[in-house]
């Protein structure tokens, strides 16, 4: 269901041909895209300390004081707060050894030729990803990245504040009459494909629709909203601690987030009935990094199951591992909100590369900002 899900989401029948492998991103078979062959590494070896380059809050510290103690190298984490924000890095020359794009963005990094041919030989637990990841649109084989977590992005609501009877919809961040109601506003990603995507789908729109028109629409809804925040950090915390009533981001960040509160159950994560982001966030190695040994070994590292387990036990996102998640906590495994059913994902559509009409998103959002 995942992969149907993820290789037909732009809610067209001419788009299903990306199962089959048509309007694909470039790979390495196709020769299009990407750059340079893959690093001659072995199993277990390492060239040097880890520059990973990461989402804030994204990985289990012990997991990386582990891989560290195990290979007796240096992991140096730096944090991003957007796929735009990671690349625009990278093409301002700064090194890093493993970065973590979301599915459209590993599409981007392929076709500008900024990561690096993966070298399966040194990633044997690379036969532990489902067989549901196998043949997603964005690299069919694993031949650039491989899939790390994966999750939903909707709205996490304060109950205290809205009840229990509240519409389960992009209105509560939306609707004018709604977000006026609420002193302190709301709060929404600060990431133009997110939440100009979000707007779109309240209107009826795909979150891939690149028409001016509606572009401009989506942009008016937002600058329309009782908007306090754009921000793609703290949302969470903005939440819990009282700043805004409904906040948009990622599903695990907010579990993680609601469990650390005195009364959880004071919060609930909504996939909005609209429909919402499914996303894939991947390991990849960008093509200037100074220790790729290093990062195919940590990757190798990740996908064992006991890691693999530990890490979705930490972020509470879901796990493209099939040998961790049979290790998962039941309640994590079972839980709708983390592993979405069958009517949900009927509902859910993946953000896709949509050219040089990426820049669009951009604009209007900045736009939306009032910049």
């Amino acid at each position: 269901m995942l992969a149907l899900t993820l290789a037909a989401c732009n809610g067209s029948s001419a788009d299903t041909t990306l199962a089959a492998g048509e309007g694909t991103a470039p790979t390495e078979e196709n020769g299009d895209g990407g750059s340079g062959a893959a690093p001659e590494c072995s199993v277990d070896e390492v060239d040097g300390p880890l520059n990973f380059y990461n989402w804030s809050d994204y990985i289990d510290p012990d997991l990386i004081t582990a891989f560290e103690e195990q290979y007796d190298v240096d992991v140096v984490e730096t944090f991003y707060d957007s796929n735009e924000t990671m690349i625009a890095q990278i093409q301002a020359g700064v090194v890093y050894d493993l970065i973590v794009p979301s599915d459209y963005m590993v599409a981007i990094l392929i076709e500008e030729g900024m990561i690096a041919p993966l070298n399966k030989d040194a990633i044997p637990n690379i036969e532990n990803v489902s067989e549901q990841f196998q043949g997603l649109y964005y690299d069919e084989t694993f031949s650039y990245s491989v899939p790390y977590q994966w999750g939903t992005t909707g709205l996490g609501v304060n109950l205290s504040v809205l009840g229990t009877d509240f519409p389960r919809s992009w209105a509560l961040v939306f609707d004018p009459e709604l977000t006026a109601s609420y002193p302190s506003g709301v709060s929404l990603l600060n990431d133009p494909r997110e939440t100009i995507g979000a707007a779109l789908i309240y209107l009826g729109y795909s979150l891939n629709e690149t028409s001016e028109d509606a572009l401009q629409e989506a942009a008016d809804l937002i600058r329309a909203s009782n908007v306090t925040t754009f921000d793609s950090d703290q949302y969470p915390d903005n939440l819990v601690n009282g700043e805004v009533p409904v906040s948009h981001g990622y599903s695990g960040n907010f579990f993680t987030t609601f469990a650390e509160t005195e009364n959880p159950d004071n919060w609930e994560y909504v996939i909005p009935e609209e429909g919402a982001t499914l996303w894939v966030d991947n390991l990849a190695i960008p093509t200037a990094a100074d220790h790729p040994c290093t990062a195919h070994t940590f990757i190798n590292f990740l996908l064992d199951a006991e890691n693999g387990a530990q890490l979705s036990e930490w972020t509470l996102y879901a796990t493209p591992n099939a040998a961790a998640e049979e290790l998962l906590d039941p309640e994590i495994r079972e839980d709708p909100a983390i592993y979405p059913d069958d009517e949900t994902f009927e509902r859910l559509e993946t953000i896709q590369d949509q050219g040089d009409a990426e820049i669009l998103y951009t604009d209007y959002f900045n736009m939306a900002r009032g910049g």
